[in-house]
Formats: structure tokens, C-alpha cells, sequence
């Protein structure tokens, strides 16, 4: 099924289109994709029948990868020849602390690594050809110096997957474990040490494109509630009648539109290059949120039918609840954003009555 997707998908010049054309996507600018990604969030399959599902792979190995990767492997990632994934978050290690990450990268004599080490909630590691990991490459455990990436073929001796992982019931997330898996020396991203950085970079995108896909599952969801008020009654008459039925769907459009705004300004700052750690944290929580309670909203108004097989709200309920632990739960960025605005103010001193005051 998704091979004759993408085969459509092609056909009518819809594949990879925020991808650059050098490399056989679209070239779209991110400000004009996120409308579209919405769409694709929409839809179980959207950004991978569509081939844009590898933008945020594509987009840090275009920039930080050095010529051997590139050449070797942007072309076939926006093909939809090969896939990648990143592996990030360990066993018994926060993933609010990176700077504990126990996996480590020995270099050897000739410019190459060994790396050794574990990752857990990996997406989509049992069908990935390459993996981007975190690994300490020098310093102490709790170092904030001395993280660096490295890209590892997983056809790679001792590369292995654990176990999958499934996450309230869904499948895609995996264990992975590196036993002395040999790196070529020109598949370390940037340069030793660089990790946090292009981390954050890459973080930064992901969470935004998390939260345009939510907007999409969201509104997937309210339409269903919508379609189910308007077109069932009930011993006391049509669905659509009751005021509790519209107190749901009031608060549910009251959740989409004003989430909606938080995300595209976040988007717009990426676009151009500024800092948007400030908005992508304020939109990563609002999207999440928002997900889990219009879904929640759309499975009451259907009742019993909502809970089982015949929609996809379970499974977009599910997801609303795991968005809010995904990428940073909402305790992180809540914390982070609150600090990085009071120190602006503490450095103003400006009244926090003030409507001009800066912004984080």
C-alpha cells in the first residue's frame, strides 16, 4: 500500500517537497510546508507516502555530515531508498540529562570509532539502514563537553536490536545496543564534541514538525466529533442539540485556534534563522495538550464507539498522551521557557506589567 502511495505521490509531483531539488525533492520553504504538514499529520501515513518524512535527517546531514556522507547517502534518504533513525535517549539515563549519556566512541589509531553502548524509544530502528547516535567521545559522566554523533550503518557488526518497545500499545519504538560497532572516521557529524549543538538544531525543527503533524491529528479528531453530533440522536434528540455536546466542541475549536498561532510563530522563527527555543517550547506543550483533549473531547461525544476499533481516536488519543513525554515532557519546557524569560527580565529589568517587554 505505502509503495503505490508514493508512487502517486510522485507521479503528481507531490514527493519530498520540503526537500531541496538539488537532491531530488521539492526545495519548498519551511514556512510554506507547515501548512502541508499539517495535512500530512492528518492522515496514519502522510509523511512518509509523501517522502518528508526524512526532512529532519536530511537537514542535519546536509549541514553538519561531511562530503563522503553526503554524497553517499542524501540522495537515497530523499529517494526513499534507505532510512535512518537517531538514537538518543538510554536506559536509566533522563533524557531531560543528555549530559549523562553512558554510550561511548573510542577512537582509534586510524581516525575510526568504536562505539559501544545503549538506546532505548529509537523510532524506527528494526527497518533503519542508518543510525545517528549520541555518544560520549571523551570526558567524565556528567561532562557537558565531550558528546559528539557519529552516523552507524546498522548492517554494521555488532549493531543488534534488542527488543521493540511498544508505547501504550503502538509498535515503532525499539531498544538498540552497540557492541563494539567499528564507524568510519568521516561518519562523526561535526566535529568531536559538537552533539549539544546540533542536537539542539536538530530538536529544535523536530519538535515543530511534531506539533504541525498534532494540529493535523487534532483536527482530524474534532471533524470526527463534528461528524458524529450532526449526524447521530439520541433518546432526547440530535447529539448536536445538547449543550454539553456543544460545550465539547466549543472548547475543542477554543484548543485548535489558539494552539494553531503558538506553532506557525514558532515555525516562522526557524524560517528565518532566528532563536525560537522560547516559542517551540511554548507550542510543544500547547500542541500536546491540545491533542490529548480534543481527542478525549471526540471519544466521549461517540461514546462506547469511540473507544474500539472503527475510528482512530484511540489511537490518536494514544498519541496525544505520549506527546506530552515525547521530545522533552511538558515539565521540561515548562521549566526552561519560564527561566530563559525571567532572565531576560532580571538582565531589563524591565516591569513585567510592561507590554513591550522582551521576548524570551
Amino acid at each position: 500500500m505505502l509503495t503505490a502511495l508514493r508512487s502517486e505521490a510522485r507521479y503528481a509531483g507531490l514527493w519530498a517537497l520540503p526537500l531541496p531539488v538539488e537532491l531530488g525533492g521539492g526545495g519548498l520553504p519551511f514556512r510554506a510546508y507547515a501548512e502541508l504538514a499539517e495535512a500530512e499529520g492528518a492522515s496514519d501515513h502522510g509523511p512518509a507516502a509523501l517522502g518528508s518524512a526524512p526532512l529532519l535527517d536530511v537537514t542535519m546531514l546536509a549541514r553538519h555530515g561531511g562530503p563522503g556522507v553526503r554524497e553517499a547517502y542524501l540522495k537515497p534518504l530523499v529517494a526513499g531508498d534507505i532510512r535512518t533513525c537517531y538514537a538518543m535517549t538510554e536506559p536509566d539515563v533522563p533524557g531531560t540529562d543528555p549530559f549523562r549519556t553512558g554510550t561511548r566512541a573510542e577512537r582509534l589509531p586510524d581516525g575510526s570509532w568504536v562505539v559501544t553502548g545503549r538506546k532505548w524509544f529509537t523510532s524506527g530502528a528494526a527497518g533503519a539502514d542508518l543510525v545517528t547516535v549520541m555518544a560520549r567521545t571523551s570526558g567524565a559522566d556528567g561532562d557537558r563537553d565531550g558528546l559528539s554523533l557519529l552516523l552507524v550503518p546498522t548492517a554494521s557488526a555488532g549493531f543488534r536490536v534488542v527488543r521493540e518497545l511498544p508505547v501504550l500499545g503502538a509498535v515503532g519504538q525499539y531498544e538498540i545496543a552497540f557492541d563494539r560497532v567499528r564507524v568510519p572516521a568521516d561518519h562523526l557529524l561535526g566535529e568531536p564534541g559538537d552533539a549539544p549543538a546540533i542536537a539542539g538544531e536538530r530538536l529544535q525543527l523536530g519538535r515543530t514538525l511534531r506539533c504541525l503533524r498534532w494540529l493535523g491529528q487534532a483536527q482530524r479528531a474534532f471533524d470526527l466529533m463534528c461528524a458524529r453530533a450532526a449526524g447521530h440522536s439520541g433518546s432526547r434528540g440530535p447529539l448536536a442539540d445538547q449543550q454539553l455536546i456543544q460545550s465539547h466542541v466549543f472548547d475543542a475549536l477554543l484548543a485548535l485556534r489558539t494552539t494553531r498561532p503558538l506553532v506557525h510563530e514558532a515555525v516562522a522563527l526557524i524560517d528565518s534563522g532566528q532563536d525560537a527555543r522560547t516559542e517551540v517550547g511554548l507550542a510543544k506543550v500547547a500542541a500536546a495538550r491540545m491533542l490529548q483533549q480534543v481527542t478525549d473531547s471526540a471519544i466521549q461525544v461517540h461514546g462506547a464507539a469511540g473507544l474500539g476499533p472503527d475510528t482512530p481516536l484511540p489511537a490518536l488519543f494514544r498519541t496525544g498522551r505520549a506527546a506530552r513525554i515525547l521530545d522533552g515532557p511538558d515539565e521540561l519546557h515548562i521549566t526552561s521557557v519560564a527561566r530563559r524569560v525571567l532572565r531576560e527580565y532580571g538582565r531589563t529589568s524591565v516591569p513585567p506589567s510592561c507590554p513591550d517587554a522582551p521576548r524570551g
